[in-house]
């Protein structure tokens, strides 16, 4: 993707956050980011934007990994935690080692989407999705309905224990996901640094021409920035310093025409937060 396509990329995303694209973004909420030892702390899956952010309505068959990577790397399973649906919470956790977890949450592939040309060209214009953009303009689709299967990935950052112990531990390194956010610092780092840089990973490599978004979920209705990733997968976005924030991007690729849809497409994202009483 050259300079001025990633331009108007950005301009599309941030002129036009449509309700159709907003409802695709997930991501894993614990109810606070930073915990005390063996402390009980439910969490919930959200999705959506603004006025159309709601609870996941996700069946729990689709889930297939929920765990912790505790700070020295070892996973902690969480599965049998989840209570998806439930009047307060999705779920809850205990984690007894201090220092920095990764939460991990991966669905199946089996969620389908089928669109009208017109709503699935501005789906994935605003979501850069070019490999799909690029397929459907030289097979002359682009008047053609668009169909996908996907799947959801979701991690969230949480401190467990006193600021003593806030070391990276596991959160800068991949943890497997099909299409995941890595943090190259982690956002609870002592001293802070004035950005966080970020890398895209995509089955295994760094992924270009990818957009990335932050977003405030405290005031949510739009992200505050958006990045396109570099040849390397890197991007960077000025270092929050309060409040409860999500990384999401999305990637697809094209799938055989005997396949039931054009694409596979993965959605992915990380949260993160600070204490109402942090410096």
């Amino acid at each position: 993707m050259n300079h001025r396509s990633a331009l108007c990329l950005l301009g599309l995303l941030v002129c036009s956050r449509a309700s159709l694209v907003a409802a695709h973004d997930f991501w894993l909420q614990p109810s606070d980011y930073w915990i005390g030892t063996d402390t009980l702390t439910s969490m919930t899956l959200q999705v959506g934007h603004g006025p159309f952010r709601q609870r996941s309505p996700i069946p729990a068959r689709r889930i297939t990994r929920f765990q912790a990577i505790a700070p020295q790397g070892a996973i902690v399973e969480l599965h049998d935690r989840l209570r998806l649906g439930e009047p307060a919470e999705d779920g809850d956790f205990r984690l007894k080692i201090p220092g920095p977890y990764v939460l991990v949450l991966q669905t199946d592939n089996g969620a389908q989407t089928h669109l009208p040309s017109i709503r699935f060209n501005d789906y994935l214009t605003v979501e850069g999705l070019t490999p799909a953009l690029e397929q459907r303009a030289r097979l002359h689709q682009m008047d053609a309905d668009g169909s996908e299967r996907y799947r959801r990935c979701a991690k969230a950052i949480v401190q467990v224990g006193s600021p003593e112990s806030r070391s990276p531990g596991e959160v800068t390194k991949p943890v497997g996901l099909p299409l995941e956010i890595v943090p190259e610092a982690s956002p609870y780092a002592v001293p802070r640094p004035a950005s966080l840089p970020v890398r895209v990973i995509y089955a295994g490599d760094p992924l270009a021409g990818a957009l990335v978004k932050l977003t405030n979920l405290n005031d949510d209705a739009s992200p505050l920035e958006v990045r396109v990733t570099d040849r390397d997968g890197r991007a960077s976005f000025t270092m929050p310093l309060s409040g409860s924030w999500l990384l999401n991007v999305i990637w697809t690729r094209p799938l055989p025409r005997s396949e039931e849809t054009d694409f596979e497409t993965v959605f992915s994202s990380l949260t993160f937060g600070f204490p109402t009483d942090h410096p």
